[in-house]
């Protein structure tokens, strides 16, 4: 029997450890995270997954640990697989894995290399992003690929929407490639020396609007950041603000001075880049606010839309 150790997290950890499951993998050890009291959890526990069906779980503040690598070794196994786990793992624990040590990644690699693929794809307006599993290295995201399966991003689809999509490429991924991988014959495709990028995670002020762009950036940026993410931060007149769904109306608008106010029932916003937005999920100081909150709120105003 096939035996393997899962550093695993968040929902494609889940689906993933169900695969090599479902499939006679002799899942001999789980390595999973503490969740952060400072994060809201909308993902599925490994850890539970795994007690479900009785399988040993550690969450070590160091998966490269030498008690914890001396734990893995004592295993043998013939596979490391890494899902979603938030940590990089060096080379005495990858070289643990007699057959590879192998990550399942949230993009088409080599493209969106690095944190949160998701997030950066839609920010970049890109259309089509993916699962790839790949050989690991010290390198993040850089060893050879087995397989890859990818998914599309329609113009409306918020963050949350696509790593719902990449979680099934992830599972139909794994899915498909195992008993090659189990029988020693799956395919090895190098990534070219040099291609693709390279993200990082990202930070608090990276979710700010900057309304010199145009409606379509903005709309990207709305939308890779959206619930269940932090969501756009602005200020409207000076009061702090979260705007967590948009649509586009019209890219062609003049650039104007960036504003939001009332147009027959919507809320609507002037980009500075040039373009209009229909503002369709809106926060003022923590508290939601439609279209008629609004105008009972701020009546004909027109809100100042700031950084």
């Amino acid at each position: 029997m096939t035996r393997a150790v899962v550093f695993g997290y968040h929902n494609v950890g889940v689906r993933c450890l169900k695969v090599l499951l479902s499939q006679g993998v002799d899942v001999a050890l789980v390595v999973t995270h503490e969740d952060s009291p400072g994060e809201r959890i909308w993902f599925e526990s490994v850890a539970a997954t795994a007690a479900d069906h009785l399988l040993p779980v550690i969450a070590p503040p160091d998966p490269n640990a030498p008690e914890v690598v001396q734990r893995v070794a004592a295993i043998h196994p013939d596979f490391i697989f890494s899902f979603y786990y938030r940590q990089m793992l060096k080379a005495p624990a990858l070289a643990q894995a007699a057959r590879g040590a192998l990550n399942m990644h949230g993009s088409l690699l080599p493209k969106y290399r690095g944190r949160v693929p998701v997030n950066w794809a839609i920010i970049h307006g890109e259309t089509e992003t993916g699962a790839t599993l790949h050989y690991m290295t010290e390198r993040p995201d850089a060893g050879d690929i087995v397989a890859q399966s990818s998914v599309p991003i329609l113009m409306n689809d918020t963050a949350g929407e696509v790593f719902n999509k990449v979680t099934v490429a992830a599972e139909l991924t794994l899915h498909r490639a195992l008993p090659a991988l189990v029988a020693g014959n799956a395919p090895r495709l190098p990534q070219a020396a040099g291609a693709g990028s390279y993200f990082g995670a990202r930070r608090p002020e990276d979710g700010v609007i900057d309304w010199s762009q145009t409606a379509r950036s903005i709309h990207n940026l709305v939308r890779g950041v959206a619930p269940p993410y932090p969501g756009a931060g602005t200020t409207l007149s000076g009061v702090p603000a979260r705007i967590l769904r948009t649509l586009v109306l019209d890219e062609s608008a003049a650039a104007a001075p960036p504003e939001l106010a009332l147009d027959r029932g919507r809320l609507i916003a002037n980009c500075g880049g040039g373009g209009t937005l229909a503002v369709l999920a809106l926060e003022i100081e923590g508290e939601p606010v439609d279209p008629g909150a609004f105008a009972r709120r701020f009546g004909a105003r027109r809100l100042a839309a700031g950084g």
